[in-house]
């Protein structure tokens, strides 16, 4: 691959994300040799002011993470390059042809996804959709199954899915490929990763922050298309999907859309039981004061910050185990989290109070604040009482954990996995046509159940973990959110 494009080079997305990752991938020397690196966007930039501006957002988080290097800025600045382009326009798009040349070129449309149709019909004019092209896609594509099918069809017309690909950030995360590895990768887990031994599921992903000058995007898709349609569902499907027959891209996928398949539809009879919404109202985060959502927003909003749901997946290995996710805005933690809840042992023999009490195992994969994967088991407490005492320890199967002082590498921004797979045509870790769209039937099927029984947000008040109902969605089926147990 001769060439990565950077279509919006010189936005949020490109300056905050992948302007650094490809730094740091240049840093440990693993851009493929000739790789030029152009931004394309409409501001009439020279190339040396665009590069100034790479520059400065790549130095500032290199140097947060101690690893600004001038030789390796050196080189990243020598594959930079600008042009200043309607993305839109085909007429516009072939000079950039022309410095990308026949060699091919992966093109990242770090860009509204509402120009996206028209911008590869753009590029295939340009001659930028040929059998050596490829395009990445970030999320979210659409807001609905309708529209989602409406700009993927366009970009059919222009590439074969071969060639397209849709990110997912989350799934370039470290401890989300780690998952794979410790799901099928030992004997340990995988029998015991069913209905008869697992309890239940949590997936979290919490969010302090809240919408700000982002609220023309959100009003649009509130948190059940901006967040559970793409990243929740995506960790659902890793956590539940079948042992693929090899890592072939399409083997991994094929078991994804079989669990998306899978998920019990969500009715308007039903909707009220086994969902949540919310909108946050004012409080504190972190010592300081925040307004509502519908201040920030500047008049009243139906738009939820905030989504509980219970999945069930209805096939042999998860019968009878709900999936609990939620996510949200402004509340109590910056958290992502997948909890595996095992089940009680079926007869305990210690049953004493004064034994101390006896905990259910539990896999706790956290992918941020920081990225851990620890198992929770029971053991003796150390002494010499006769009695046998019991407690539960925590034990970390994280790199540099196994007590010889190893030191854990740098923990990469996701962006830099993602990036090398799409320039080298591996799709293991991007989202197939047949994935999303299941995953906006389900969600379409949500937010109409919603609609049909009158569903409206219920008030929180921000920094705490959601409107009360959320506990209650547990608390019914004799459970509790991870977070509520300390």
């Amino acid at each position: 691959m001769a060439a990565l494009v950077l279509f919006g080079g010189g936005g949020d997305l490109a300056m905050r994300m992948l302007l650094p990752s490809l730094y740091f991938l240049e840093h440990d020397r693993l851009l493929p040799d000739g790789l030029k690196i152009i931004g394309a966007a409409r501001s009439d930039d020279s190339r040396d002011a665009y590069v100034a501006k790479v520059r400065e957002a790549v130095q500032a988080r290199a140097a947060a993470d101690k690893a600004w290097d001038a030789d390796a800025w050196s080189r990243l600045e020598a594959r930079l390059d600008y042009l200043a382009v309607d993305a839109t326009n085909a007429d516009s798009l072939k000079p950039l042809k022309a410095k990308v040349g026949d060699d091919g070129a992966t093109s990242f449309l770090a860009v509204s996804p509402s120009l996206y149709a028209r911008i590869v019909t753009a590029m295939k004019t340009a001659g930028l959709a040929g059998p050596k092209d490829r395009v990445v896609l970030e999320k979210p594509v659409g807001r609905d199954l309708d529209s989602f099918r409406a700009i993927d069809d366009a970009v059919a017309d222009a590439f074969d899915e071969r060639q397209v690909f849709r990110i997912d950030h989350y799934l370039g995360k470290e401890t989300v490929q780690n998952l794979i590895a410790l799901r099928f990768g030992n004997t340990i887990f995988e029998p015991l990763w069913n209905n008869l031994t697992i309890d239940h599921v949590q997936i979290t992903v919490g969010e302090t922050v809240g919408v700000g000058d982002r609220w023309p995007y959100y009003d649009e898709y509130g948190a059940l298309r901006d967040m559970l349609q793409n990243h929740m569902l995506q960790l659902l499907c890793l956590v539940a999907m079948e042992p693929p027959s090899d890592l072939d891209p399409d083997s991994v996928r094929n078991e994804k859309v079989k669990v998306l398949r899978s998920l019990r539809a969500v009715t308007p009879e039903e909707v009220q039981r086994v969902t949540v919404r919310g909108q946050y109202q004012a409080g504190e985060i972190e010592g300081q004061t925040v307004e509502s959502y519908e201040t920030e927003r500047g008049q009243a909003s139906d738009t939820e910050t905030f989504v509980a749901i219970r999945a069930d997946i209805d096939n042999w290995r998860w019968a009878g185990v709900p999936f609990f996710m939620r996510t949200g805005k402004r509340l109590a933690e910056k958290r992502t989290e997948i909890v595996i809840q095992f089940k009680p042992v079926p007869h305990s023999i210690f049953d004493r109070g004064d034994r101390g009490e006896l905990s259910d195992n539990r896999l706790v994969i956290e992918l941020q604040p920081e990225e851990d994967i620890s198992l929770t088991v029971m053991n003796k407490r150390p002494g010499l009482d006769q009695r046998m005492q019991l407690q539960p320890i925590k034990m970390s199967l994280s790199w540099g954990v196994d007590g010889k002082g190893e030191q854990a590498p740098r923990r990469r921004i996701a962006y830099e996995r993602l990036l090398l797979d799409a320039m080298a045509g591996d799709s293991t870790l991007f989202v197939r046509r047949d994935e999303a769209e299941q995953a906006w039937k389900w969600v379409d099927e949500v937010s109409e159940a919603w609609a049909g029984a009158h569903i409206r947000p219920l008030p929180y008040v921000a920094g705490t973990w959601g409107p009360e109902a959320s506990g209650a969605l547990l608390a019914r089926t004799g459970r509790t959110w991870n977070t509520d147990e300390g």
